[in-house]
């Protein structure tokens, strides 16, 4: 499936693939070590490895500040967060987003702001969800309005049944992703499974992008957010994705917290170059 959605100009491939690049522990959360400057390493090490294998956009989390603020974060989170996507936008030439755990949206869309990002993942936008970190509620309404304020150029991506968490509700995952286009005014919507590194189903994929598709050409894109690799990445894209976000399959060992490696890198992309294309590797 494709779409003219302004989401997807902002990459060089039809359909992107966006890497991860999770912070370790932030000053003040238990794990952090001490060592801010090797935070700043890390992420541009990550980053830059991630561009070299020919990635189409990052994202930057605080996947290391665990366990999560469940809502607004503190300021220095906030600052350090700015502190190192300031770092990371500097070094590569490709689109920057910013997702601020747990659901920190209105810090994202500030950070984003502030460094010139080009978008941000919103975990729960528009509904209600059981987590570790309890009840979380989407507020489109401040994350819409924070933005006009802000005058900031950023795109919303948002989760629909958020991976770590359990949907409140009966409402299916495609009434879901209407929801969060149409009453939420999210740019796009992202579909995972149930945890990281877990396989997002393709039943999922082909539902919300089958929800989607009465939208029409401009309609918003739909991402996987989970369990893409280099063998599934194909999969998800015929499926009607229209990108994937890649995390835990582009680190060394399959280890999320790992740093990336460039060789799983180049696999990811080339195979989704490959089913782009409509060919197949060998």
């Amino acid at each position: 499936m494709t779409t003219t959605s302004p989401v997807l100009e902002q990459f060089d491939g039809d359909q992107p693939v966006i890497g991860m690049v999770h912070l370790p522990a932030l000053p003040g959360a238990p794990g952090f070590d001490g060592d801010r400057e090797a935070v700043r390493t890390r992420a541009l090490e990550d980053a830059r490895r991630l561009e070299a294998g020919g990635i189409d956009g990052i994202v930057l989390e605080n996947f290391g500040d665990a366990p999560f603020y469940p809502d607004s974060v503190p300021q220095h989170v906030v600052a350090e967060m700015t502190a190192v996507a300031t770092a990371v936008t500097d070094a590569v030439d490709v689109p920057v987003g910013i997702n601020v755990l747990r659901n920190d949206a209105a810090a994202a869309v500030s950070i984003a702001g502030a460094v010139d990002a080009d978008f941000v993942r919103v975990n729960v936008h528009v509904d209600t969800a059981a987590t570790d970190q309890g009840i979380l509620e989407g507020r489109a309404h401040e994350t819409l309005r924070l933005r006009d304020r802000l005058e900031a150029d950023v795109a919303i991506l948002a989760d629909v049944h958020v991976k770590h968490a359990t949907p409140i509700g009966e409402v299916d995952i495609g009434r879901a992703a209407l929801e969060a286009v149409e009453r939420g005014k999210a740019d796009g919507v992202i579909v995972s499974g149930p945890g990281t590194g877990v396989e997002t189903p393709l039943a999922d994929i082909e539902c919300v992008a089958d929800a989607l598709s009465d939208l029409g050409r401009d309609r918003a894109p739909v991402f996987v957010g989970s369990g893409v690799t280099s063998e599934t990445v194909g999969d998800c894209l015929e499926a009607g994705a229209d990108g994937v976000i890649v995390g835990t399959a582009l680190k060394r060992g399959d280890e999320t917290t790992n740093p990336v490696s460039g060789e799983r890198v180049a696999a990811v992309v080339t195979a989704a170059r490959a089913a782009d294309s409509g060919d197949e590797l060998e």
